[in-house]
Order: C-alpha cells, then sequence, then structure tokens
C-alpha cells in the first residue's frame, strides 16, 4: 500500500478523503508541511466539498458478459461508472483507473454516464444469435445512484425489457427503485423481475460513514417492505460483512424478513487493487482504535494476505472467521424463513421482434 500522511480531513458527504493515485500513474504525490504554509491551511484547501459532475461517452456495448464461476448471472448493464454513494468499501472503484482517474475521491464525484445505452441494448437483444439469459442491472455501480433521478438511464433500460419480456433483475441501496414501479410490478407478476436491496447494517452512524450518500437503513427497509407489497419478489444483500464493524448481520436479517425480504445473500469485504489503500485510508480517518483489529481478521481471512483474487474464496473468504460469518448468515436465513425457496425468473417469454420495435401477431 502506498503511503498517504496524515493529517488528513474528513469530507462531509465523502467515502474517500483523497484522490488516492491509481495504479496506472507514474508518480504519487502526498501533502507535506514545506515550512512556507500551515497545516491549517492544507487542511481547510482539502475541506472544500467538491462537486458532482457527470460526463457522457457513448454507449458501444451493454450487455456485458460474465464468466466467473462464483457469479449466478451470465450478463450485467451498468448504466453509470463511478457512483456518487461514495461507499468505502465499493469493490469498483479500481475501475474508474482505467479512465485515468482516480478510485478515490474522482470514483464518487465524476460520474460517467452512457449516452445511447438502451438503444444499444435494444439492438443487442434483437440480434438472431442473442439467447435469453439471466441480466443483472446494477453490478458494479448503484444503478439508482443520485443523478439517475435527472438521467433515467436505469428506467429507459427497464422500458426496453419491459417491452421485449425479457427478465432481469437488478441490486440497489437506494429508495429510487420506486420510482419504477410501474414497470416493475407488472413484469414482477408475469415472473420477468426481481429486485434485491443492499442492507449492511441498521446502524446509522456507521452507515452514514461508511456509505456517505445512499439511503439510510431504516429507508431501505421501507423501500423492501413497499416493493413486497407491490408483489415484486425481493431479497436482501448483507454485503459486505466487514469484521468489528457491522456486526449485526442477524438484525438486518430479520428486519428485511419481517420487511417482506423472501432471499438473502452475502459476502466479505474484498480489498483489490487501490481499493485496499481506499479502505484503509477510511478505516484510519473513522476508526483508528479498531483498524489494526479490522485488517488482522480481514487477512485472517484471505491467507494472510490483504486480498486474494481466486474465485474458490474471493467471496466469502476462507479460514474459520469466514467460516463463522458463514454458519451466523445460514443459521439465521433458517431462523427468519429466508432462501427457502428459490425465485425462478421466466425466459421463455422473450420475443426478439419486440425488441427490435416490431409488433406481435398475438
Amino acid at each position: 500500500m502506498s503511503e498517504f500522511r496524515l493529517p488528513v480531513s474528513v469530507l462531509k458527504g465523502r467515502g474517500s478523503a483523497t484522490r488516492v493515485a491509481h495504479r496506472f500513474e507514474r508518480d504519487a504525490r502526498a501533502a507535506f508541511d514545506d515550512g512556507w504554509q500551515t497545516w491549517d491551511e492544507v487542511l481547510q484547501g482539502e475541506a472544500t466539498r467538491p462537486q458532482t459532475q457527470v460526463r457522457w461517452e457513448d454507449a458501444r456495448s451493454a450487455l456485458v458478459h460474465n464468466d466467473s464461476p462464483d457469479i449466478a448471472f451470465d450478463y450485467s448493464i451498468n448504466p453509470y461508472r463511478g457512483c456518487e454513494h461514495g461507499c468505502s468499501y465499493c469493490y469498483a472503484r479500481p475501475t474508474h483507473s482505467y479512465l485515468g482517474l482516480s478510485p478515490g475521491l474522482d470514483f464518487e464525484t465524476v460520474i460517467i454516464a452512457k449516452r445511447g445505452l438502451a438503444a444499444q441494448l435494444q439492438r443487442e437483444l434483437a440480434r438472431p444469435s442473442y439467447r435469453p439469459s439471466m441480466i443483472v442491472i446494477g453490478s458494479a455501480t448503484d444503478c439508482y445512484q443520485p443523478v439517475e433521478r435527472e438521467l433515467r438511464l436505469t428506467r429507459e433500460l427497464i422500458e426496453v425489457l419491459h417491452d421485449a419480456h425479457h427478465p432481469f433483475s437488478l441490486v440497489t441501496k437506494s429508495s429510487g427503485v420506486e420510482r419504477d414501479l410501474d414497470l416493475i410490478a407488472p413484469m414482477a407478476a408475469q415472473r420477468l423481475a426481481a429486485v434485491y436491496v443492499t442492507i449492511t447494517t441498521l446502524d446509522g452512524e456507521l452507515a452514514r460513514r461508511l456509505e456517505p450518500r445512499a439511503a439510510s437503513p431504516q429507508r431501505r427497509l421501507r423501500t423492501l417492505r413497499t416493493l413486497a407489497e407491490a408483489g415484486v419478489p425481493v431479497g436482501v444483500s448483507v454485503a459486505p460483512q466487514i469484521p468489528f464493524l457491522n456486526d449485526d448481520m442477524e438484525q438486518v436479517l430479520e428486519a428485511a424478513a419481517q420487511a417482506g425480504a423472501r432471499s438473502a445473500f452475502y459476502t466479505v469485504l474484498r480489498l483489490p487493487w487501490e481499493l485496499n489503500e481506499v479502505f484503509q485510508q477510511w478505516l484510519e480517518l473513522h476508526y483508528p482504535q479498531r483498524a489494526a483489529r479490522v485488517m488482522a481478521r480481514i487477512r485472517e481471512m484471505r491467507g494472510g494476505q490483504d486480498y486474494r483474487s481466486d474465485f474458490a474464496t474471493r467471496m466469502q473468504g476462507s479460514g474459520l472467521w469466514a467460516g463463522l460469518i458463514a454458519q451466523r448468515f445460514h443459521k439465521a436465513c433458517a431462523r427468519f424463513a429466508l432462501n427457502q425457496a428459490r425465485t425462478e425468473l421466466d425466459l421463455s417469454q422473450f420475443r426478439p421482434g419486440l425488441a427490435a420495435g416490431q409488433g406481435s401477431l398475438f
């Protein structure tokens, strides 16, 4: 991990405090006191709230094929690069490096929106070679992050899938999904849609630090209930599990089950590439007294390393601590009647002609 130099000030409403250098940069820079200005002036400059900006890129493709054996879906669509929610644990942060941007502050302040994505999806679904398969919207960054209110890229994607009778699921930690219930609920009634809501913890203070611009835990529970009452199959993600931080997994699963969730899944924290530095900086800023303990347990689950990327263990980890988390999860799911039946979406209803904008004979 490259060094960052304290003092570094927390930026209100942001998960990262600095623009961590990405791995393709030749030079890494850090502030230091050269005697010409005081630290107070430096910190005052750092504390200036960076504004969110949206940059557009033309969508060259919509569906991203997944061939990872530890992921249960074949295709994903991500309407945005970067995410304003600013989650300090987000495994997608290192993808901003490919754009020459920082996985730290840039990831949550420079949002890339994909122009023409819905039209591109329509073309790809209409190809003669396409075979219907499970699609997940928002597998990397949240498809209902704040900019979606104005840009409506996610809604446009759902409209295409709705018209083509193509099943999909989505993962979010935003209440914004309620806006599109007029499309999602009828599809759910035909076994064409499911929604998963991420609730990392019920601790409001921890959530504000961990996921500074996401909906509060209680608001997400309300979203779960609203979706369930509308007939949408809903599940809860309690990912990621972070030792000595969000230790209320059982309480989250119980509250989610009471709100209408019928399925659940989890992963343990993973720290690929620059995320390792971003998260450890966040730990030192917000929980310095327990930072060493947290990282010690993470390394215990990763064979002594900060991260291991092998498919066998990257999602759940390995060792005694990972085994304990797995036992807690499965026992809680059994207690609260979660994961008792699998929600199967119906791929047979897909109509390629409708995806191409053609009418139906039936």
